[in-house]
Protein backbone atom coordinates (compact mmCIF):
# COMPACT_ATOMS: atom_id res chain seq x y z
CA UNK A 1 0.00 0.00 0.00
CA UNK A 2 1.24 3.54 -0.89
CA UNK A 3 -0.42 6.91 0.01
CA UNK A 4 0.47 9.81 -1.38
CA UNK A 5 0.36 13.78 -0.11
CA UNK A 6 0.41 16.39 -2.27
CA UNK A 7 1.49 19.96 -1.34
CA UNK A 8 -0.89 22.60 -1.54
CA UNK A 9 -1.53 24.11 -5.15
CA UNK A 10 -2.15 28.00 -5.36
CA UNK A 11 -2.98 31.46 -7.13
CA UNK A 12 -0.03 32.11 -9.87
CA UNK A 13 0.20 34.98 -12.60
CA UNK A 14 0.80 33.79 -15.94
CA UNK A 15 4.35 33.58 -16.46
CA UNK A 16 4.87 32.54 -12.37
CA UNK A 17 6.71 29.92 -10.73
CA UNK A 18 4.92 26.96 -8.34
CA UNK A 19 6.32 23.89 -7.22
CA UNK A 20 4.55 20.68 -6.01
CA UNK A 21 5.84 17.97 -3.78
CA UNK A 22 4.41 14.47 -3.04
CA UNK A 23 5.33 12.85 -0.22
CA UNK A 24 5.07 8.64 -0.66
CA UNK A 25 4.86 6.53 1.98
CA UNK A 26 4.73 2.71 1.65
CA UNK A 27 6.53 -0.70 1.35
CA UNK A 28 8.84 -0.29 -1.85
CA UNK A 29 7.99 3.40 -2.85
CA UNK A 30 11.97 3.90 -5.14
CA UNK A 31 10.76 1.14 -7.32
CA UNK A 32 7.53 2.94 -8.35
CA UNK A 33 7.08 4.87 -11.08
CA UNK A 34 6.31 8.03 -10.11
CA UNK A 35 4.06 11.14 -11.40
CA UNK A 36 2.33 13.84 -12.11
CA UNK A 37 -1.04 14.18 -14.15
CA UNK A 38 -3.51 16.94 -14.20
CA UNK A 39 -7.06 17.78 -15.04
CA UNK A 40 -8.78 20.81 -16.28
CA UNK A 41 -12.57 21.15 -16.21
CA UNK A 42 -14.12 19.40 -18.83
CA UNK A 43 -10.75 17.51 -19.69
CA UNK A 44 -9.60 14.05 -19.35
CA UNK A 45 -6.75 13.52 -17.26
CA UNK A 46 -3.68 13.80 -18.58
CA UNK A 47 -0.15 12.86 -18.00
CA UNK A 48 1.89 16.16 -17.06
CA UNK A 49 5.59 14.65 -16.59
CA UNK A 50 6.92 11.27 -14.48
CA UNK A 51 10.19 9.91 -13.42
CA UNK A 52 11.28 6.48 -13.20
CA UNK A 53 12.78 4.53 -10.83
CA UNK A 54 15.72 4.12 -12.81
CA UNK A 55 15.78 7.88 -13.14
CA UNK A 56 14.22 8.46 -16.76
CA UNK A 57 11.91 10.93 -17.76
CA UNK A 58 8.90 11.58 -19.60
CA UNK A 59 6.97 14.94 -20.16
CA UNK A 60 4.42 16.32 -21.84
CA UNK A 61 4.78 18.10 -25.23
CA UNK A 62 2.90 21.14 -23.48
CA UNK A 63 5.26 21.24 -20.88
CA UNK A 64 9.00 20.51 -21.92
CA UNK A 65 11.53 23.29 -21.16
CA UNK A 66 9.03 24.52 -18.44
CA UNK A 67 8.31 22.20 -15.55
CA UNK A 68 11.06 20.03 -13.84
CA UNK A 69 10.36 16.98 -12.22
CA UNK A 70 12.45 15.38 -9.58
CA UNK A 71 12.60 12.56 -6.72
CA UNK A 72 14.20 11.99 -3.79
CA UNK A 73 13.79 8.41 -3.18
CA UNK A 74 15.80 8.47 -0.08
CA UNK A 75 12.72 11.19 1.45
CA UNK A 76 10.09 9.40 -0.27
CA UNK A 77 9.64 12.19 -2.42
CA UNK A 78 8.50 13.73 -5.81
CA UNK A 79 8.15 17.21 -7.10
CA UNK A 80 7.15 19.40 -9.75
CA UNK A 81 8.72 22.63 -10.61
CA UNK A 82 6.51 24.72 -12.59
CA UNK A 83 8.20 28.10 -14.53
CA UNK A 84 6.31 30.09 -17.22
CA UNK A 85 2.98 28.87 -16.14
CA UNK A 86 -0.12 29.57 -18.91
CA UNK A 87 -3.50 29.72 -18.41
CA UNK A 88 -3.86 26.43 -19.93
CA UNK A 89 -1.99 24.92 -17.15
CA UNK A 90 -4.61 25.70 -14.90
CA UNK A 91 -6.04 22.51 -13.19
CA UNK A 92 -6.33 20.06 -10.63
CA UNK A 93 -2.97 18.32 -10.47
CA UNK A 94 -2.82 14.62 -9.18
CA UNK A 95 0.83 12.65 -7.53
CA UNK A 96 0.93 9.38 -9.51
CA UNK A 97 2.56 6.15 -8.01
CA UNK A 98 2.59 2.97 -10.02
CA UNK A 99 4.11 -0.05 -10.88
CA UNK A 100 3.28 -2.88 -12.99
CA UNK A 101 0.27 -4.12 -10.49
CA UNK A 102 -0.90 -1.16 -9.07
CA UNK A 103 -1.65 2.33 -9.48
CA UNK A 104 -2.09 5.62 -6.34
CA UNK A 105 -3.44 8.07 -7.10
CA UNK A 106 -3.04 11.55 -4.28
CA UNK A 107 -5.77 13.68 -3.02
CA UNK A 108 -5.35 16.51 -6.30
CA UNK A 109 -4.55 19.92 -5.31
CA UNK A 110 -5.21 22.87 -7.54
CA UNK A 111 -3.27 25.53 -9.81
CA UNK A 112 -4.82 28.00 -10.53
CA UNK A 113 -2.79 30.64 -13.05
CA UNK A 114 -4.53 33.88 -13.47
CA UNK A 115 -3.81 37.31 -13.57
Amino acid sequence: QVQLVESEGGLVRPGGSLRLSCAGSGRAFSMYTMGWYRQAPGKQRELVAEIRSSGSIKYADSVKGRFTISRDSAKNTVDLRMNSLKPEDMAVYYCNAANSWFTYWGQGTQVTVSS
